[in-house]
């Protein structure tokens, strides 16, 4: 539609161009004739004062006209370079008029032909037409290129950057074109396929998320019953005197360490992901903390103290993880009984987790909370590194805090609960 509009502009240009000259051709009066009343003045002017042309009044002339004698001497000119013989005159087409004295003639009168003169005129207003509607198709053509460029060739550019930024695959900034541009359904198809595009990249990373999550909260749920087994396993393969027994106790122990193996296995291929772990924090009241004791108490070595009566806003379920990785640390590095004391301090109910082991050195101890970092005292001991990782980073979500510090008889972990 719009290349057929600048086709009848064109053509509306190249008529209207065309009627403008034909206007000019008929508006214009071509003298090309002599004006023989100012001829014939000029011929009585010089009749009346042959032998003195000089005292002639020759005033207000348009005409250019010379004079010549009938031997063809020039006597008058009105300017230089004008016809001086009337061979010259015949040639050139110019009006011959004789001067007269009665019947004889004494010379002759010669008026150039204008018509030369009119013809470059005529050239003139012609060549000042054909380039007034050459400028005008010009600008028009470059107007159109200007246009072509703005509708065409720049969103084409843009649909051509747009696919490059999908192809790298940045899908957040949409496809933004002009209105009534001539790329419209084309280029919202294009933005619809962008914004498909990101709502399946969405799917597919919240699908691996929960994939992960899951597997990550398992492996955590897992560790519990499996230290659970192991623990029971070994305490049952000391007082068993059977053989029997204990060769079927000790497969159990051996089992329960190689699900342990797999699980951490599994730890490792969610590792990246372990900072999504979902935390949902909810009011609880502090006795739940006796539960969670209770439920790593499978030595029997733990004793706490009262907790006072409060509300925590904490995850039970991620708190107990916090409170199984702790406590198996000190049941696998110290090897001693556990005490737990428990205090309000600044908006948090701090509890304390002690033992009477060896401790760390000091300059390990601030990064023992980095992933995969153990201790040097963890030679010879099976883990992974990502106990007290794992417990800072819940412990975060939970808006608490961790540390730890060596005493001179032990060592302690310091949870720190938000008070609801």
């Amino acid at each position: 539609m719009r290349i057929k509009l600048m086709v009848v502009i064109m053509m509306v240009i190249l008529a209207g161009g065309g009627l403008l000259s034909w206007w000019f051709m008929e508006r214009t009066e071509w003298d090309t004739g002599v004006d023989m009343i100012a001829v014939n003045e000029i011929v009585k002017e010089a009749e009346l004062h042959w032998g003195s042309l000089d005292r002639a009044d020759f005033s207000g002339r348009t005409l250019d006209f010379t004079v010549l004698s009938l031997d063809e001497q020039t006597l008058f000119s009105t300017r230089e370079g004008l016809t001086s013989s009337v061979h010259e005159a015949i040639r050139h087409r110019d009006t011959v008029v004789d001067v007269m004295q009665g019947d004889t003639p004494i010379g002759k009168v010669i008026i150039p032909n204008n018509s030369g003169h009119a013809a470059e005129e005529a050239a003139k207003q012609l060549f000042t037409t054909a380039m007034i509607i050459y400028l005008l198709l010009a600008a028009l053509c470059v107007l159109y290129l200007i246009y072509i460029n703005r509708t065409v060739v720049r969103p084409f550019r843009k649909l051509q950057h747009f696919a490059h930024q999908v192809a790298k695959g940045q899908l957040e900034v949409p496809l933004e074109m002009d209105r009534n541009n001539w790329f419209g359904a084309f280029s919202e198809s294009f933005d619809l396929m962008r914004e498909e595009l990101a709502a399946a990249r969405q799917s597919e990373y919240e699908a691996n998320r929960s994939k992960k999550e899951l597997v990550a909260s398992l492996s955590h749920d897992i560790k519990t019953p499996l230290s659970s087994i192991k623990a029971v396993s070994e305490l049952m393969l000391v007082l068993a005197e059977d053989g029997k027994q204990q060769k079927q106790l000790r497969t159990i122990h051996n089992k329960a360490e190689q699900i342990d193996l797999l699980v951490t296995d599994m730890f490792h291929a969610t590792l990246e992901e372990l900072e999504e772990l979902s935390v949902t924090l909810s009011e609880e009241y502090s006795a739940v903390i006796t539960d969670m004791v209770e439920n790593v108490n499978y030595y029997d070595k733990i004793t706490c103290s009262s907790i006072p009566d409060v509300m925590i806003l904490t995850d039970t379920r991620r708190l107990q993880q916090v409170f199984d990785n702790v406590i198996s640390n000190s049941y696998k590095y110290a090897g001693t009984p556990v005490r737990i004391d428990c205090q309000l301090k600044d908006g948090y109910l701090d509890v304390e987790i002690l033992d009477d082991g060896p401790g760390v050195h000091k300059e390990e101890i601030p990064l023992l909370f980095n992933k995969f970092k153990r201790g040097s005292n963890a030679d010879g001991q099976a883990g992974s590194g990502l106990g007290l990782y794992i417990a800072q980073h819940l412990m975060n979500q939970m808006q608490g805090d961790i540390s730890c510090h060596n005493r001179e008889d032990g060592f302690t972990v310091t949870l720190k609960i938000r008070l609801a």
